[in-house]
């Protein structure tokens, strides 16, 4: 239970409501435990003397003690459900935040069905278990013991019974709880699972119907569906014995009760209304048992979950601050790689980029290309430390990029990646998204600049106009001219475009770099492009092949001194321009 244990500093902001619901649980379970002697009252003193007065007058009071026991009762559930909501919420809250910590390295180990299963079911597990701690934590155990010393009181000859009974029921709980914490635990895995595939399709619904996959995507869920199925029923299983058990064992006890009982009643050494009450107190003290037992279940599959919690929480980002980082820069743009080389931290594998070193001045449009793998993104990801460089550095202004403080190092770099995120609202907040203050005049110069702004107007309502989810009622150029007026509108440094005019035509492109000439005019650019015709005009031409810089120069001068940047230029445009 250690993950639980330190999960519950997550309540002190409550902890007043936390110290407030047990008191009440405890005056609950003080009026429930005097029923029994009251009972015991109305039969021996009142039923066998015919005192109807006493039966009546005991039997109010049993009516007051229950309306302060409900009263009791009430008070914890709402308590204990605040509680619970707003421990709830200040989780998902910091798990969210946590998660945009991370870079990208940490994303891919943690992937997207895992998280959002962390973030719903995890948490919704955890509060479970918890709103059981305030109510029955509490509860059982002042039930068991204040049970088993009435018990006692009651009837010391027959109070052997739960005394013996309990040490067996004891080594059952342990036996199913160490039984099933690791099943709960596979259970989370495999609904982790079930979410990735669901993930997975809902977000390439087009790909699947377009090679029409439906049925192979419906199976592949089914596997993973089963697999839930058949692990949850193999928990459930597990768990469904100790309410059999404990029903059996309650029955027996019941069942020697009224035997021992019995026959000391027709002895005359004791009364029926000590039996029925030793009955009642006997009944409750299996009963805390059980809910216990229930208690220690739900507290083992919270602690699978709260262990994935705190994997999240106490995970440290793989890029985040260096101490004293400086927070009071405005760059100029000159970008320096020295002899930089980075991999995944895959050991068995071979470096992305190896020794790669070039300079790039303030204002210079620098274009990267190269086969798909040769590490173009990965370059331009160590600019805004998307990811840190194994060994070498990245320097801005002649300052190590992982010197700067990473929210100052990414407001001064703009990025349009291949791949254009949008979200849910207007066209107008999503080209604001990265400057949100930005005047209507700077959003329509931006996309004015990205050629966005005419297929926007022909909207009936323009920058107004409502995008689905992720802007599926755009198409992909539409996409990316959004996503590259996004990234001019906060007035970049430095900006990278990532291939992101690969879906868009050459004559658009073509418009869109003359516009970004102007804009980007004192400005550093990095271009990464499949087409060479999107590369010519570039102050500098970075060829990159197998993670290493193969050639750098201008169009003519790669033209005339690279095999390789030739044969690209000569696969695409057909050399129609003469070599040298």
């Amino acid at each position: 239970m250690r993950s639980g244990l330190k999960l519950a500093r997550f309540l002190r902001p409550y902890w007043r409501w936390v110290l407030i619901a047990p008191v009440l649980m405890t005056l609950e379970v003080a009026m429930d435990l005097l029923q029994p002697r009251m009972v015991e009252r109305i039969i021996d003193e009142g039923i066998a003397r015919l005192d109807l007065n006493l039966v009546l007058g005991t039997g109010l009071l049993m009516f007051g003690l229950a309306v302060i026991g409900a009263f009791g009762g009430m008070s914890n559930g709402y308590f204990a459900e605040m509680t619970v909501q707003a421990f709830g919420a200040d989780l998902r809250e910091l798990l969210f935040a946590k998660v945009h910590t991370f870079s990208f390295a940490d994303l891919a180990v943690l992937e997207t069905g895992q998280l959002i299963t962390r973030l719903t079911n995890d948490v919704t597990q955890v509060q479970e278990a918890l709103l059981l701690v305030l109510r029955i934590l509490v509860r059982a155990p002042l039930l068991l013991i204040g049970s088993l010393i009435m018990a006692v009181i009651t009837s010391p000859e027959l109070a052997f019974l739960p005394l013996v009974l309990m040490p067996i029921e004891l080594v059952a709980v342990l036996w199913i709880v160490n039984r099933a914490t690791p099943l709960y635990t596979r259970v989370q895995e495999r609904l982790d699972a079930l979410n990735q595939v669901m993930q997975e399709n809902l977000a390439g619904a087009r790909v699947v119907k377009a090679f029409v996959r439906a049925k192979h995507e419906v199976d592949r869920f089914g596997a993973a569906n089963q697999h839930l199925t058949d692990d949850s029923i193999n928990a459930a299983r597990t768990v469904a014995i100790m309410p059999a058990f404990m029903m059996f064992t309650l029955n027996v006890s019941i069942i020697g009760v009224l035997w021992f009982g019995g026959v000391r009643v027709t002895q005359g050494a004791m009364q029926l209304g000590q039996v029925i009450a030793f009955v009642n107190y006997l009944t409750t003290t299996l009963f805390s048992l059980i809910m216990v037992s229930q208690l220690v279940i739900n507290l083992a599959r919270a602690e699978a979950s709260a262990q994935r919690i705190l994997e999240v929480l106490d995970r440290e980002p793989g890029v985040r601050n260096r101490p004293g980082a400086v927070t009071d820069f405005t760059p100029q743009g000159r970008v320096v790689f020295e002899n930089v080389t980075f991999d995944f931290g895959d050991r068995d594998g071979d470096p992305v980029l190896k020794g790669v070193s070039f300079t790039a001045e303030p204002g210079q449009t620098v274009a990267l290309i190269g086969t798909t793998g040769a590490g173009k993104s990965s370059l331009v990801h160590l600019i805004p430390r998307f990811y840190d460089v194994t060994t070498g550095r990245v320097t801005i202004d002649g300052r190590d990029v992982r010197d700067l403080d990473l929210m100052t190092l990414r407001r001064n770099i703009g990025i349009a990646l291949q791949e254009a995120v949008l979200f849910s609202g207007t066209i107008r907040d999503n080209i604001r998204y990265g400057r949100p203050a930005a005047s209507d005049v700077d959003v329509i110069a931006a996309a004015q600049a990205a050629q966005a702004d005419d297929f926007i107007r022909s909207f009936p309502e323009g920058y107004d106009t409502v995008l689905g989810q992720r802007g599926v009622n755009l198409s992909g150029g539409q996409k990316q001219r959004l996503s590259i007026a996004r990234a001019l509108l906060i007035k970049p440094a430095i900006l990278i475009l990532d291939d992101s005019t690969s879906a868009v035509d050459v004559e658009t492109e073509t418009r869109i770099q003359e516009a970004l000439e102007a804009i980007m005019k004192d400005r550093t650019s990095f271009v990464i492009a499949q087409r060479i015709s999107t590369v010519l005009t570039a102050d500098k031409i970075l060829v990159l092949d197998d993670g290493q810089i193969a050639a750098e120069g201008t169009h003519r001068q790669l033209l005339a001194e690279s095999p390789i940047y030739r044969e690209i230029y000569d696969s695409q445009l057909g050399g129609g321009e003469p070599h040298g």
